[in-house]
């Protein structure tokens, strides 16, 4: 008789929920969520991404074969050591999705696992929403997952893994924590910092003239979309992350230093070469790759300012089941048609969006 493997997961939020549900799908396996928390456990059960749900580490981890570390990144270090004193079963292999890697792969090798073995993980996928309710079994499709082994991981600890993973569908790629939360902190991690700062910049010359609030709608509020991230969640990343970051906001200052002093010049060709060079990298960015930085699936119609015309589109949207996240005016004035915004959870949603929208005659655009 086949012994069945058990999957243990630690934090059944967005990330481990998704998790959860591929795995709990696979023949052979039992998914085990664990949450300190009785009402998390319950929730667990309730919404069935799970098999169990138990608020006993030691009752979750001692006969797992997969132990998956789905909780914020400051958590990390703090469960690594609570399993280190736990018999754990030989060859478990423990992960983490954390953002950061340096500093859990450090903390990693200082304990002694027995013959357990870590290997850390970053699934560059995410959602608009968070928590158990927004998991899905299709998250990671078409995402990046970065894997970081330690130096002496058994190569078939390392494949036993990447088989496990493979039935997310993402593309997955092995990585040196360094070279990880170098990339990553440039991509990730310092346009966080600078939209937070641009938002507060703003928010401040507020203070003295309520028209920044006012004009500040559209392209700034899509541009810094990612200033309203969670504040305890990225105060954990760039504190676990700070060598790096440090060496990114340098980088980045030297670069505005130039831009100011190519400015105050007058040196207009610089300044357009800049854009121009800017503009070919971004173009040649993949559209459709999932990263670390959630995607939007918006668009926007022109509608004329006639009651109940929100309640046409959105039941016409309804009827042929096309859930929408979020919608808002952007613009609406008597004299002109306002343009409303419509969000949803997935890029099919909003191309089944967009082919009805324009079969009934509405302007559509990205």
């Amino acid at each position: 008789m086949k012994q069945t493997m058990k999957i243990a997961i630690f934090g059944v939020g967005l990330i481990g929920g998704s998790l959860a549900l591929i795995f709990k799908e696979l023949p052979g396996v039992r998914v085990v969520g664990y949450s300190p928390n009785p009402a998390s456990v319950e929730k667990y059960m309730k919404r069935q991404v799970v098999h169990e749900a138990t608020q006993s580490m030691r009752e979750a981890a001692e006969d797992a074969d997969f132990i998956f570390l789905c909780v914020p990144v400051g958590l990390i270090e703090t469960y690594l050591q609570e399993l280190s004193k736990l018999k754990l079963k030989p060859g478990c292999i423990i992960t983490d999705v954390g953002s950061t890697k340096q500093s859990v792969m450090r903390c990693a090798e200082r304990l002694d696992l027995g013959q357990a073995h870590f290997i850390g993980g970053h699934p560059m996928a995410g959602s608009e929403r968070s928590g158990v309710e927004a998991a899905t079994s299709i998250l990671f499709e078409n995402a990046i997952y970065v894997l970081t082994p330690m130096e002496n991981t058994p190569g078939d600890a390392y494949e036993r893994l990447v088989g496990l993973l493979r039935h997310t569908r993402a593309q997955l790629i092995r990585l040196d924590p360094a070279e990880h939360d170098r990339v990553v902190g440039a991509i990730s991690h310092l346009p966080h910092i600078i939209a937070v700062a641009l938002v507060n910049q703003v928010s401040d010359f507020n203070e003295l003239n309520d028209l920044y609030r006012l004009l500040a709608a559209g392209g700034f509020r899509d541009m810094t979309r990612i200033a309203a991230s969670n504040p305890v969640m990225w105060r954990d990343i760039l504190l676990n992350n700070r060598e790096t970051i440090l060496e990114l906001i340098d980088d980045w200052n030297r670069r505005m230093e130039r831009f100011a002093r190519m400015i105050a010049e007058g040196d207009g060709e610089w300044i357009e070469r800049q854009f121009a060079c800017a503009g070919q990298f971004r173009s040649d960015l993949p559209e459709r790759r999932k990263g670390v930085i959630t995607p939007k699936f918006d668009i926007y119609l022109d509608i004329p300012d006639t009651p109940g015309i929100l309640g046409q589109i959105t039941t016409l949207l309804g009827i042929k089941k096309i859930n929408i996240s979020n919608l808002n005016i952007v613009e609406s004035r008597i004299d002109a048609p306002g343009i409303l915004r419509l969000s949803f959870y997935n890029e099919e949603d909003q191309a089944r969006a967009i082919e009805l929208l324009r079969a009934m005659d509405y302007t559509v655009y990205l």
